[in-house]
């Protein structure tokens, strides 16, 4: 596969975004009759097509690595950049574990027969066309594809300037498994240039569009979110927290607030607020420390949590705000389990947030009061994806609580329409 090196310039990027919408949404119609087979075909294609071209892809992918760094990308989206050997096989194992869920388009349910004598019940359908805006992380463009494939919907993907060589590289993928199963091209479709007013002119075309997807940095998502003329699914921001209950197991509490924070600093369902309750910080935050300091995690922390954690700078009111994407952990302690859920309520952005105990009441209480998109008990705040949570992968994570909430996999992607059988019946 032979790499170009640069966007083509597009003289009249409005008519070009148009011309995409227009094609995306006659091939949303095309895919209202894909078999589930067919659709499958195409997405077991992708995989092989990703497995064969992985010189290609790590080349491709070096090369913006290459002008990020020239560009003072910082690490944490270089980091969301890199295409690794790893991530190759999971963007791979991806295509093959939605190729394996149940297709949800033509699902029918709670079908009834009224006095009337019809029958009613509701089917599960795609949306029609989504439109996806993201940065940095090439992977999204397998997974978005996929997803939207497999729930029959037709999409454009506008991945940033920062990635556009890995991702014309996976598009070539992408459209090797399309023609596969004898789908239309126009079922994937990835923007070809980088002008920003190509994102624009997709938030702006109700008529072609029917949901917008974002992901990437605050400002992003807040642009778009304001601009956008059609449904908006996102989340802004990622403040996550993990309570430590004063019914804590002490070795689990250790384990998940050292993996919440640590396994991964960039991403969104990274803990960046610890909540330790009075009783359990003598017993859990010596320990945290110590593991915080060997892999280099800055702590910023309340004036109680300081008399265990001696290197921590005191924390701010904007500490207890921030999204950090970076090894800097906030730390707080508390007196109770109610001053933890209003605090998390009050500072986080309703992503995910976990509890460790062992108590079952305050669990239940903390899965019932706390208003995230993903609440988890025992459990690292990590696991709040799409991959984890059995999906295949996701378009995005909502923390919305219209339409779709938590991470949006082929489910989130449909909607349902009513349904009516009759015989001749008419109304009276």
């Amino acid at each position: 596969m032979a790499l170009e090196t640069s966007a083509p310039e597009i003289a009249d990027v409005e008519a070009y975004m148009r011309a995409l919408g227009e094609r995306a949404r006659d091939a949303s119609r095309m895919l209202a009759r894909a078999t589930t087979a067919q659709k499958n075909r195409a997405l077991h294609a992708m995989a092989e097509a990703l497995d064969a071209a992985r010189e290609t892809l790590e080349t491709a992918n070096r090369r913006d690595l290459e002008a990020g760094r020239a560009n003072g990308l910082d690490e944490a989206l270089l980091d969301r950049l890199a295409l690794t050997p790893a991530r190759i096989d999971a963007m791979i194992e991806g295509l093959r574990q939605v190729a394996a869920l149940p297709d949800p388009v033509g699902e029918i349910r709670d079908m009834r027969y009224l006095p009337s004598g019809i029958q009613v019940g509701k089917m599960r359908v795609a949306l029609g066309v989504v439109g996806i805006v993201y940065e940095s992380r090439p992977n999204v463009t397998v997974d978005a594809a996929s997803l939207c494939l497999k729930s029959g919907n037709a999409t454009i993907l506008r991945g940033g300037s920062e990635a556009i060589q890995s991702n014309r590289a996976i598009a070539d993928c992408i459209r090797q498994g399309l023609a596969a199963a004898d789908l239309d091209a126009a079922c994937v479709q990835v923007v070809a240039t980088t002008d920003r007013a190509a994102v624009g002119a997709l938030i702006a075309m109700p008529e072609y569009v029917d949901v917008i997807v974002p992901r990437g940095g605050k400002g992003l998502i807040e642009r778009i979110s304001r601009d956008a003329r059609v449904p908006v699914i996102k989340h802004l921001d990622g403040v996550c927290h993990v309570y430590v209950d004063r019914a804590a197991d002490d070795a689990k509490a250790v384990a998940i607030a050292d993996n919440a924070k640590t396994q991964r600093y960039s991403p969104c369902n990274t803990m960046e607020t610890l909540l330790v309750h009075a009783d359990a910080a003598p017993r859990v935050l010596p320990e945290l420390a110590r593991l915080y300091a060997s892999k280099g995690v800055e702590l910023r922390a309340c004036e109680r949590a300081r008399a265990w954690l001696a290197d921590a700078v005191a924390a701010t009111e904007d500490d207890w705000h921030a999204e950090y994407l970076a090894p800097i952990l906030a730390v707080r302690v508390v007196d109770s389990l109610e001053e933890a859920i209003a605090h998390i309520n009050t500072y986080g952005s309703h992503h995910t947030d976990a509890i460790v105990t062992e108590s079952v009441t305050d669990a239940r209480r903390f899965l019932a009061e706390v208003d995230s998109s993903s609440v988890m008990v025992n459990a690292s705040t990590r696991f709040a994806d799409g991959f984890e949570y059995g999906l295949g992968a996701e378009i995005g994570i909502s923390t919305d609580k219209l339409h779709a909430r938590g991470p949006v996999g082929l489910e989130g992607l449909t909607s349902e329409k009513y349904i009516v059988y009759g015989d001749g019946h008419v109304r009276s």
